[in-house]
């Protein structure tokens, strides 16, 4: 029936609750993730150009009822949450506990054994003690030697069922651990990270490894904008519940875009620039939509998206900068334009500048030779301007 009960289990059938033996698939909770918000188990599925990303889908209500799908949560973030808390709970450390408890759960059981090797003490006793008694029944009294036979039999069956229960019983039990066989435990939690990443470690072998200290995973992204709750059913009975942030498409689903604005706007205020401001945000823990640290780029889009000007570095700019380059003021000064013809020269690539990053003041570089053809040519569109009108 065991056997039987391990086949049926083999064959990956979800509608039926049988999560399948684990396969070569990268996907590590294959099988025994199952939807937060129906309780049914969870399809696994691949996205991306080359099929190289799990996905976790709940089907249930689309395929039973024709309804939309309950969820649908991205497998990458949710494998690696479960195998750091694996890896974390197998620690030395917590394997070191787990033996002492070992130990206690060794000494309740040899008490129990005690008790039941009493009993069978006592059962032989009683049968031994009815073997006696038939003996010294005279031959003649053949009615009282066949009841005192009868029960001598019952005993005697009473003692043989005890045994093999208490066989059956010591056969159920766990092994009891030596002291190399605990250095060895000890030692695979020191190794268990290496092994685990191992190349030579198999996908399968790692989803079965999981299923040794893992029973179950309950999952429910709807919970909280931009977070992933997730329920671990441990195979000792435990529960435990967890969260993590997951990658969104808009800072509108980003679960911490309160924050993150009014983190923008203070460090804005305080006359912070976009590198500095991102600066902040990494060292507060924070990240963009993708799961990333923030750079100038993103701080740029967010401060244009909250209306905030770029700061100007160090108040106002100079006519020229240290390394002789021209800010837009001063170039327009040198060749005698309107800093609007400068933006327009700098648009159409007759001056060349940098930006060393959006919304930051220009940096133009004209030499001598520029600064007077660029004047020659101002005075020309002047004059043809004039001729015009």
């Amino acid at each position: 029936m065991a056997n039987q009960a391990q086949l049926s289990d083999n064959q990956n059938r979800y509608r039926g609750n049988h999560p399948g033996s684990p396969r070569k698939g990268q996907a590590l909770l294959q099988g025994i993730v199952r939807c937060g918000r129906c309780g049914a188990l969870m399809r696994l599925g691949y996205s991306g150009p080359r099929g190289q990303f799990p996905v976790y889908r709940c089907e249930y209500a689309d395929t039973e009822h024709g309804l939309p799908r309950c969820q649908e949560v991205r497998g990458l973030g949710l494998d690696a949450e479960v195998e750091r808390l694996l890896l974390q709970a197998l620690e030395p450390d917590q394997i070191a506990l787990a033996l002492a408890g070992l130990e206690e759960l060794g000494k309740e059981h040899e008490a129990l054994k005690h008790q039941r090797e009493l009993h069978l003490q006592r059962l032989q006793y009683e049968a031994e003690r009815a073997r006696r008694q038939y003996d010294v029944v005279e031959p003649e009294n053949r009615l009282v030697a066949r009841n005192l036979e009868r029960g001598w039999e019952e005993k005697l069956r009473a003692v043989e069922k005890a045994k093999q229960e208490h066989q059956n019983w010591l056969g159920e039990q766990r092994l009891e651990l030596a002291g190399a066989d605990r250095q060895d435990i000890l030692a695979l939690g020191v190794d268990l990270p290496k092994v685990w990443h191992a190349s030579s470690t198999t996908a399968a072998e790692r989803k079965q490894i999981l299923r040794y200290v893992i029973k179950q995973v309950t999952v429910d992204q709807k919970r909280q904008p931009g977070k992933v709750w997730f329920k671990i059913v441990w195979q000792t009975g435990a529960t435990t519940e967890h969260w993590y942030g997951r990658r969104v498409r808009s800072y509108t689903e980003h679960a911490e875009t309160k924050r993150i604005d009014q983190r923008i706007r203070e460090l804005h205020a305080e006359g912070k620039l976009d590198d500095e401001i991102a600066e902040a945000l990494n060292t507060e823990g924070l990240l963009t939509s993708k799961k990333r640290p923030f750079n100038h780029n993103a701080i740029w889009f967010l401060r244009r998206r909250l209306g905030l000007r770029a700061v100007k570095p160090n108040g106002a700019l100079p006519s020229r900068w240290e390394d002789g380059a021209y800010s837009v003021r001063g170039a327009a000064e040198a060749i005698g334009v309107y800093a609007g013809t400068i933006h327009k020269w700098l648009r159409t690539g007759r001056i060349h500048g940098e930006q060393p990053r959006k919304g930051t003041p220009w940096r133009i570089f004209l030499t001598e030779k520029d600064i007077k053809q660029l004047h020659q040519y101002a005075e020309r569109i002047r004059r043809s301007q004039k001729e015009v009108s």
